[in-house]
């Protein structure tokens, strides 16, 4: 049997972050793991640029609920549910994700969660597990399905690694060139066309 894990931001949704910088007109909150493989001094970069500028958890939900899934994105995923059993697999957080969940028609989520106090300030994050990318892959695999993983960012790669096959999904030129082993494609009918492919050489 096979299944799939795929990356959530920048596959099915836009960045988060991009959008709160967006909202906020604080251009530091651009960076995501597209920029800076060590997720623990990202994390660290936002909270401490959110707490300098008073920014609370209902900001970030704000600019959230104002997000759209990526063109072709709804339908993609209601098509590869029909193929094979799918699995979101993202760095974002249980408090972030409800809003872009519903618009996709609630697909199976494993993400993080976030310390928040009384004042809605966010002041930790809460991984589920470390390196919990690449640990969902080695479970599934465990579980004798075959993994199907889908990325685009640094903190996608163990995940490709360690599932049957891995596939970038238009990934920026520096995660794309340090990592050619992995097909690359750019379009949800490219996606489609690879998965089909993977799922009919394996069965056969």
């Amino acid at each position: 049997m096979h299944l799939v894990c795929s990356d959530l931001e920048g596959i099915f949704v836009p960045e988060i972050w991009i959008n709160v910088a967006d909202m906020t007109g604080i251009e530091e909150l651009r960076l995501t793991t597209r920029d800076i493989p060590d997720y623990d001094v990202l994390m660290r970069h936002r909270l401490k640029i959110m707490t300098e500028n008073g920014l609370t958890l209902a900001d970030v939900q704000k600019a959230i609920s104002r997000m759209d899934p990526l063109d072709g994105a709804s339908k993609f995923l209601d098509w590869l549910r029909k193929k094979t059993q799918v699995i979101i697999v993202s760095d974002t957080y249980v408090e972030f994700a409800g809003p872009l969940m519903k618009k996709l028609h609630y697909p199976t989520l494993l993400c993080n969660s976030l310390s928040v106090d009384a004042r809605g300030v966010i002041r930790n994050y809460l991984l589920r597990q470390d390196d919990g990318k690449r640990q969902v892959a080695l479970a599934f695999k465990g579980l004798n399905y075959k993994v199907i993983a889908i990325g685009d960012s640094y903190n996608d790669i163990t995940m490709l690694q360690t599932a049957d096959r891995g596939i970038l999904y238009r990934p920026p030129e520096n995660v794309r060139n340090e990592n050619r082993h992995f097909p690359v494609c750019s379009s949800f009918a490219e996606l489609k066309n690879i998965i089909s492919s993977i799922i009919k050489d394996q069965e056969g």
